[in-house]
């Protein structure tokens, strides 16, 4: 079996994410689809494995086996925990559902460290443009920003709310180089302490539920060697 047929004829949640997933699309947007694929059991009986992911068919397409996406997201991926809170489903089986419905089991304080670590390195990033070229890349500024608004929300509700409409025209004027990087590094830094603030308490558990998530997969797995 191909890796595309595995996206093709076993894939049980596909949702678009990106901008238009964010409320922050405009007409020159893509269109960012994500998805998980369960990998019949039969297929790990064998030395050569399914795979973990798979790119494509489509552009912007990418899709992750279910066990390797339930390892991601227990330990707090921001990419792949916000593909499992996208309004915007395309697909969907009743194992996707059961995803879907775990996605609280997934959330924990593991949240601070990856969503800030990796804002962390996208911000080095920033500052390095702007001693190149003395300006940042203005669209990767604008996600960044909203990566660390969806972060300290996180941690202050227990919920990830990745529905960035209420800062919608700020942060589109970011991405359009309205504001100045002195303004938007100091946006971030103030965010940055937010988020630190928010986790002291923080009602979200220490770390993800990994017997309920575990009891999940392997069911699932159970059912498709069937």
């Amino acid at each position: 079996m191909d890796d595309l047929t595995l996206v093709r004829d076993h894939t049980i949640y596909a949702c678009v994410t990106g901008s238009r997933a964010f409320g922050l699309a405009t007409e020159a947007s893509d269109t960012d689809r994500r998805g998980v694929f369960l990998a019949p059991t039969p297929l790990f009986w064998r030395f050569d494995k399914p795979p973990t992911h798979v790119e494509g068919p489509r552009e912007e397409e990418f899709s992750w086996e279910l066990e390797r996406f339930c390892e991601l997201a227990l330990r707090a991926n921001p990419n792949i925990l916000e593909c499992l809170h996208s309004p915007l489903v395309e697909r969907i089986t009743p194992v996707g559902e059961e995803l879907v419905s775990l996605r609280g089991a997934f959330l924990s304080r593991r949240a601070h460290a990856t969503f800030t670590r990796y804002a962390a390195g996208q911000h080095r990033k920033l500052v390095a443009d702007v001693r190149l070229h003395g300006a940042p890349r203005w669209k990767h500024a604008m996600h960044l920003l909203r990566l660390l608004l969806s972060c300290r929300d996180l941690l202050r509700t227990g919920r990830l709310e990745i529905d960035a409409a209420p800062y919608r025209d700020r942060l589109l004027a970011v991405k359009r180089g309205e504001l100045t990087w002195e303004e938007v590094d100091t946006w971030m830094t103030r965010l940055t302490a937010e988020a630190d603030a928010a986790l002291t308490s923080s009602p979200l558990p220490d770390g993800p539920d990994l017997a309920r998530v575990e009891d999940f997969l392997h069911r699932t797995r159970l059912a498709s060697a069937r």
